[in-house]
C-alpha cells in the first residue's frame, strides 16, 4: 500500500508542487509579517521567531492530518476501497500505509519550509534540539488521530462529507492557541484549549523561545491525552467501517 502511495505521488508532479508550493508560500508571507512586527514592538523582538516557529510547527499539525486523508481521499475517488476491503488487507494495515505516506508527504512539504526559514528569517527549527522530537511527535500523533476520525466520517457517510478533511483543523486552531497564549481564552473556554495536545506543544514552544525552558510537563500531557485519542479514533474507525459493510457503503462512495 505504501509502494502503491508512492508511485501515484511520484507519477504527478502537481501534486509535488502542491505539497511544496502551500508551505512555502505560508512561511514566506508569515515570516515577512514577523519581520516587521519584531521591527515596531519590543515583545515580538525578545520573542524572535515566536511566530514562525508557530507557522512550521500549525503547518507539521495540518499537513500530517491532510496527507494522510489525500491517501484515504484517493481511493474513495478511484472508488477503490471497497476492492481493497474485500482483499486480505487489513484495517490495521491500510491505516499504518496511511500514516507512512502522511509522513512522506509532509517531509516533502516541510523540510523544504524549513530551509527558507533559515534562508530568508535566520530561524532555525532544528536548533530546538531534543524539543523538537517532542513537538513533532505529539503534533504528528494528533494529526493522525484527526485523520482517522474523518476518514472514518468520510467511509461512512460517503464523498458528501468530504468537506470535514479540510475544515476540521481550522475548527481546532483557535483552540490550539497557535499565535497566542492560552491566557487570551475566556476563562471557561481555556478549559477546552487544555484538552487538545497541540496546544501544550505550541505553549511549550512559547516557553522554549520566550524563557528558554523545556516544559517536560506539558509535553508528557500532551503524550497521554494523544494516547487516548488514538486509541479512540481506532476504534471509531473499526466501528465505522463495521456499520460502513452492514450499509454498503463501501461499494458506494458517491455523495
Amino acid at each position: 500500500m505504501i509502494l502503491r502511495y508512492w508511485y501515484l505521488l511520484l507519477s504527478s508532479w502537481p501534486r509535488l508542487l502542491e505539497l511544496i508550493y502551500w508551505p512555502a508560500l505560508q512561511i514566506i508571507t508569515w515570516g515577512f509579517l514577523q519581520n516587521y512586527i519584531s521591527q515596531n514592538a519590543g515583545f515580538f523582538a525578545q520573542a524572535g521567531g515566536t511566530l514562525i516557529g508557530a507557522v512550521i510547527l500549525w503547518d507539521i499539525l495540518f499537513r500530517g492530518q491532510l496527507g494522510f486523508s489525500i491517501s484515504f481521499l484517493e481511493e474513495m475517488w478511484a472508488r477503490n476501497l471497497g476492492n481493497l476491503m474485500m482483499s486480505p488487507l487489513k484495517p490495521i494495515e491500510f491505516l499504518i500505509a496511511l500514516m507512512v505516506m502522511s509522513l512522506i508527504r509532509l517531509a516533502i512539504g516541510v523540510i523544504p519550509m524549513t530551509l527558507l526559514a533559515m534562508f530568508f528569517f535566520d530561524f532555525n527549527l532544528y536548533g530546538f534540539g531534543l524539543p523538537l522530537i517532542a513537538f513533532f511527535c505529539n503534533l504528528i500523533f494528533t494529526s493522525w488521530s484527526l485523520g482517522i476520525f474523518v476518514s472514518g466520517l468520510v467511509l461512512r457517510n460517503g464523498l458528501g462529507a468530504e468537506s470535514i478533511v479540510w475544515t476540521l483543523m481550522f475548527g481546532v486552531m483557535p483552540l490550539a492557541c497557535v499565535y497566542y497564549p492560552v491566557t487570551v481564552l475566556p476563562h471557561w473556554l481555556q478549559y477546552v484549549a487544555w484538552s487538545l495536545p497541540p496546544t501544550y506543544v505550541f505553549e511549550g514552544m512559547r516557553a522554549l523561545l520566550i524563557d528558554k525552558v523545556l516544559r517536560t510537563d506539558l509535553m508528557l500531557s500532551a503524550l497521554a491525552i494523544n494516547a487516548v485519542l488514538l486509541i479512540a479514533s481506532f476504534a471509531i474507525f473499526l466501528a465505522l467501517l463495521k456499520s460502513a459493510r452492514r450499509h454498503g457503503s463501501l461499494l458506494q462512495g458517491g455523495e
